[in-house]
C-alpha cells in the first residue's frame, strides 16, 4: 500500500512539474512578445517625438513668417496708398504741363495768326509785283525792304516823291494798327562815303536816311511818332558780298520791321517756361 501511495506521489509530482515547465515557456514567450512590442512602441515613440520637434519646429517657423506676411500686407497697405498719392500728383503735374503747352501753343498761333494777317494786309496794300519790293517773315517778325533807288538818289538821304508814293501804303497798313511799332532801319553798301559838312560815313548815312522816312511817315503820311524807330545799321548787314555793282545795288536798302504788340503773348509764354 505504501508502495502505491508512493508511485501515486511521483506520479503527481511528475505531472506537476510539467505543467509548470509549460506555463513558464508560455509566459517566457509572452514576456518576449511584450518585451518586442515596447521596443517597437518605444522606436515609434522616437520618431513620433522627432517628428514633433520637427513640427514644432515648422510652426514656430509658420508663425514667424505668418507674422512678417501680416507685416509686409500693412507695409504694402502703406506703401500702395503712397504709390496712389504719388501717381496722383504726377497726373496732376501732367494735367499742369499739358495746360502750360497748350497755353503756349494758343500764344504761338495767335501770334502766327497775327503775323499772317499782317503780312496778308501789306501785301495787299504795297504790292508784290515791284521786284525793288520785298515783303517777307522772318522768325515770326514782318519786314518790308525797300531798294535804295525807289527812296533816294546816290549818296543823297532826300526823300523822292516816288518813295513818298511805296510809303504812304505802308503807312496806311501802320495807321490800322495803332498798337504796332515799326523800326525803319538804313543800310548801304561797303563803298565809302566820301563825306561832307553833315556826314561822315556810311552809318551816318544810314541813320539820315532812316531819319528822312521817320520824318515823311510822321509829318506827311500821319504815322504816330511813338510807333516809329529811326536806325542806322551802315554797311554791316549786307545781304550779298558786295563784289559786283548789282550786289552793291541789292544792300543799299531800308528795311521797314513791323513789330505787332505781341508782348503779352511773349511773356506769358516766358512764365509759363520758368515754371517747367
Amino acid at each position: 500500500m505504501r508502495k502505491v501511495i508512493f508511485m501515486f506521489t511521483l506520479a503527481a509530482l511528475s505531472l506537476t512539474s510539467c505543467g509548470t515547465k509549460k506555463k513558464i515557456a508560455e509566459l517566457e514567450k509572452q514576456n518576449k512578445e511584450c518585451q518586442d512590442l515596447l521596443n517597437s512602441t518605444t522606436v515609434k515613440l522616437n520618431l513620433c517625438l522627432t517628428e514633433k520637434e520637427s513640427l514644432n519646429q515648422q510652426n514656430d517657423y509658420l508663425k514667424k513668417n505668418n507674422s512678417d506676411l501680416i507685416s509686409n500686407v500693412g507695409n504694402m497697405t502703406t506703401l500702395t496708398k503712397q504709390g496712389a498719392q504719388n501717381i496722383e500728383k504726377a497726373l496732376e503735374t501732367i494735367k499742369e504741363k499739358d495746360l502750360k503747352i497748350t497755353r503756349m501753343q494758343d500764344a504761338l498761333t495767335k501770334k502766327d495768326s497775327v503775323t499772317l494777317a499782317l503780312v496778308t494786309s501789306l501785301k495787299s496794300s504795297v504790292g508784290i509785283s515791284d521786284p525793288d519790293i520785298n515783303i517777307n517773315v522772318e522768325k515770326g517778325v514782318v519786314f518790308i525792304s525797300i531798294a535804295d533807288k525807289l527812296l533816294f538818289k546816290s549818296g543823297s538821304y532826300t526823300v523822292s516823291d516816288r518813295a513818298k508814293e511805296v510809303l504812304a501804303k505802308v503807312a496806311k497798313v501802320i495807321n490800322d494798327k495803332p498798337t504796332f511799332e515799326c523800326m525803319v532801319e538804313g543800310h548801304t553798301d561797303n563803298v565809302p562815303f566820301t563825306g561832307n559838312a553833315i556826314l561822315i560815313d556810311n552809318w551816318d548815312l544810314s541813320v539820315k536816311r532812316s531819319t528822312a522816312i521817320v520824318r515823311v511817315l510822321t509829318k506827311d503820311l500821319g504815322v504816330k511818332p511813338s510807333q516809329l524807330i529811326a536806325a542806322g545799321r551802315g554797311e554791316f548787314i549786307p545781304l550779298v558780298e558786295n563784289n559786283t555793282a548789282e550786289n552793291r545795288a541789292a544792300n543799299r536798302r531800308t528795311r521797314i520791321v513791323i513789330l505787332p504788340k505781341i508782348d503779352e503773348f511773349y511773356e506769358m509764354i516766358e512764365k509759363e517756361m520758368k515754371k517747367q
